[in-house]
């Protein structure tokens, strides 16, 4: 049925990736992806500890209702990130405190949901990663329609079922299953680059010369 239809992936990224993408941050992850792609600055986290990272289990679901959610749950691998887009609408919320314990009982990585969440003080209370965009008290519908491991879309940001998903305190990105490996490269030399530039800073030695190189670039003039 058109809309209502639930998929196996075709793939996973490696669980070797996972681990090596952990010690990078979100921001980091962002600025060596152009800073193209992004969640949004709404999705915020409803949680407390690590950064979230793991494998796409993706989900489409109408506005307000989760039974397709509840069945990509009982799907996903341990470590498994189940990202739901559920069109960005706060007035019903997809999952809630039970829901969430359900995912933590199956040892999953993390729910990202493009939509409102509920009991949100203990969710905030617990380390399983939950991202959303609000919160509300008023519960889902359990009718449908909706898709289990289909390619969704959050802000512009394509998520496709296998992809890796990463989250921290500045948010949700997404790097595509062929990119993870050029990603992880230039990500990791640029928080050695970051590292270096923090020592120089704290021991006051960092060059600011470029400061006044690009404003001339730019065609700033300095008057007396």
């Amino acid at each position: 049925m058109i809309g209502f239809k639930v998929c196996e992936r075709a793939r996973r990224v490696d669980e070797t990736w996972v681990e090596a993408f952990r010690a990078l941050p979100v921001a980091t992850l962002s600025d060596s992806m152009a800073r193209m792609s992004a969640g949004g600055a709404g999705l915020r986290p409803f949680y407390r500890g690590a950064r979230m990272v793991g494998a796409a289990v993706t989900v489409k679901t109408r506005p307000g209702d989760n039974l397709i959610v509840h069945k990509a749950l009982d799907m996903a691998q341990p470590g498994d990130i189940v990202v739901v887009d559920a069109g960005g609408d706060l007035t019903n919320a997809i999952i809630g405190e039970l829901m969430v314990a359900h995912a933590r009982q199956r040892r999953l990585g993390g729910l990202v949901i493009f939509g409102a969440v509920r009991d949100s003080e203990a969710l905030c209370q617990g380390t399983l990663p939950v991202f959303a965009l609000g919160a509300t008290h008023r519960g889902p519908y359990k009718d449908g329609p909706g898709e289990v491991n289909v390619p969704i879309a959050i802000n512009g940001m394509v998520i496709h079922p296998g992809d890796l998903v990463c989250g921290d305190a500045d948010g949700v990105l997404a790097v595509p299953f062929a990119e993870v490996a050029a990603v992880c490269e230039a990500a990791t030399h640029k928080c050695e680059a970051e590292a270096e530039l923090l020592a120089s800073i704290e021991r006051g030695t960092s060059d600011r010369g470029w400061i006044d190189a690009q404003l001339r670039r730019q065609g700033c003039t300095f008057e007396p």
